[in-house]
């Protein structure tokens, strides 16, 4: 299975970063082969210093510290886990599966660069002999699979719900956890389970674009290759248009993708259009990470799952322990170290009661659906938490899982996101925010913002000595959320200049480019000039509530 955690980063023109078990790092020269074969990171800024443990450990505490946080009005939660399932897409990496096999250099290396092109999705596509399993026998269609019933709360969630799991290996052979894995390119996809029921939507999506490609005619590898077009088109339409506008501010949206890059691999400065991508570490280690401050601590969930329904409202644990990769679909599991026994619970695909209320992640009366609104009486939706220096705290307590850890010792102190966050920018020495902030001309946060912020993490806990050095050499993750704090809750001139330029990089180096087509415009939408998640959502599930919500809504 593949890790969540990089053990080394191979980094273009600096060579290959690797750590110890004490996290130290080692910088070596790559092999000829890792050359061709790693996927290629790259930095934007200079090195910085590295912060001391006492001090990540007094931040991250800060950080995660209990207490209320503030929502995002107007930011469905759905959004949050549609930009991990982004993240996996950008740095899903191809290139494992090609060891010794023939693939010529054009797939080398798009197989090893960041790409928005849903490779996560289709893997290298239904002829590659390893990536078959992931799809139909008709070799164009995605697999899906099926739920299992389960007595709780009634016999409306007793039957099998078929295309409402990601595929699942099954069978009777091998450990429980190999059973439970799903048949999907990037496992990471059922660490928890929305973005597991996201990876699922767009399986939908594709499927119904084929149903609706093959009433042209099309057939076999043309008709795969047209869906796929279709559907990459579409889904990079959402980001630009509907996923980035909502986290970074819409300012510096619209001024990269009308106006092109100005800092990372900018065409005839830095590279050519037709160069491979890289992906710049303080992207990857700080600036995307900025998801983790909108993630709730409980979700309304489905009609049994809520704040008035039998099973109550569903925790951030339970979204863990139902999927395949960071739980063990167990209702009984209670700790995160239940959830670390891989062949705990007798069940081996989602039980039928946690299938997901999509009405409850996103907001169809941006469609003009007003029909497919969750009743307030039973929960109603639910949005982000506001982009900021805090993190709820269940994120203390992280599953093994979800970053590679099971069956492993590590410290419990690494189960805090926000630490392992931190420490691993301080291994790779990535540069400051202040760094940043000056290599992009952006005007520097002041001691105040950094160390009051607005309604985020307090830092009182830290010596004077530590607060001094946080003003003066602010580390990047921290310098990006202290940013979108104070700027009303979107990424502002560093982490979202960062943000968006990596995406219009990485639309433009993947071989289905809106980037590269900008006449291109979307056909499944309400008119050509709008797709957005819940179209694509309406599109997928036919615009059919009982699919959007199959448990459908309890009787008042």
């Amino acid at each position: 299975m593949r890790r969540h955690v990089r053990d080394s980063f191979f980094v273009v023109g600096e060579g290959v970063l690797e750590f110890d078990e004490k996290g130290e790092a080692v910088t070596r020269p790559p092999s000829t082969t890792e050359e061709l074969r790693r996927f290629r990171f790259s930095r934007l800024g200079p090195k910085g210093p590295r912060t001391d443990e006492e001090t990540r450990v007094a931040l991250a505490t800060a950080i995660t510290a209990a207490g209320a946080q503030p929502d995002a009005p107007g930011v469905p939660a759905g959004f949050t886990y549609l930009g991990q399932f982004v993240d996996h897409d950008l740095t899903m990496d191809r290139t494992g599966t090609q060891l010794g096999q023939d693939v010529n250099l054009d797939e080398l290396l798009q197989g090893r660069s960041p790409a928005l092109d849903l490779d996560s999705v289709y893997g290298r596509g239904p002829r590659d002999k390893d990536d078959q399993v992931f799809y139909a026998e008709d070799g164009v269609k995605l697999k899906t699979g099926t739920t299992t019933p389960v007595p709780f709360p009634d016999e409306g969630t007793n039957v099998p719900f078929e295309g409402f799991d990601l595929p699942r290996r099954g069978g009777t052979a091998g450990t429980a956890a190999e059973r439970r894995l799903p048949l999907i390119p990037d496992a990471r996809n059922d660490e928890n389970l929305v973005v597991a029921q996201t990876h699922l939507a767009f399986i939908r999506f594709h499927n119904r674009v084929v149903d609706e490609l093959a009433l042209t005619g099309l057939t076999g590898d043309r008709l795969f290759r047209a869906a796929k077009e279709l559907v990459v088109r579409h889904y990079q339409w959402v980001l630009k248009t509907d996923f980035l506008p909502r986290v970074v501010d819409p300012a510096i949206v619209e001024d990269v993708f009308t106006h092109g890059r100005r800092f990372f691999e900018v065409p005839g400065r830095h590279c050519s259009r037709d160069d491979s991508p890289t992906m710049p570490v303080e992207f990857a280690v700080a600036s995307y990470r900025f998801g983790h401050s909108q993630v709730r601590g409980a979700y309304q969930w489905n009609r049994v799952f809520n704040s008035t329904g039998p099973g109550g409202i569903a925790s951030l644990f339970a979204l863990f322990t139902f999927t395949g990769v960071a739980g063990n679909f167990d209702p009984g599991s209670q700790t995160p170290g239940d959830l670390d026994d891989v062949d705990r619970g007798p069940l081996f695909t989602l039980p039928s009661n946690w299938i997901a209320d999509f009405r409850r992640l996103y907001d169809f009366t941006e469609a003009g659906r007003e029909d497919l609104v969750a009743p307030e009486q039973f929960g109603g939706g639910n949005v982000t938490k506001r982009i900021d220096t805090l993190l709820v705290d269940p994120l203390t307590q992280l599953p093994a899982g979800t970053f590679g850890g099971r069956g492993t010792a590590f410290r419990e102190i690494e189960r805090n996101l926000a630490f392992r966050n931190l420490t691993r920018a301080s291994m790779m020495e990535l540069a400051t925010g202040q760094q940043i902030a000056e290599l992009l001309g952006a005007e520097p946060l002041t001691a105040e913002q950094i160390l009051d912020g607005d309604g985020g993490a307090v830092v009182e806990g830290l010596s004077e000595e530590q607060r001094e050095r946080l003003v003066e050499a602010t580390p990047l993750w921290f310098y990006v959320l202290r940013e979108a704090e104070i700027g009303g809750g979107r990424l502002g001139p560093v982490g979202g200049r960062i943000t968006a330029e990596v995406f219009h990089r990485a639309m433009e180096g993947s071989r289905i480019s809106i980037v590269r087509s900008p006449y291109w415009r979307p056909t499944l939408g309400p008119d050509s000039s709008t797709f957005r998640m819940v179209d694509l959502l309406l599109f997928g599930f036919e615009g059919k509530a009982d699919l959007l919500n199959p448990l459908g809504d309890p009787r008042s």
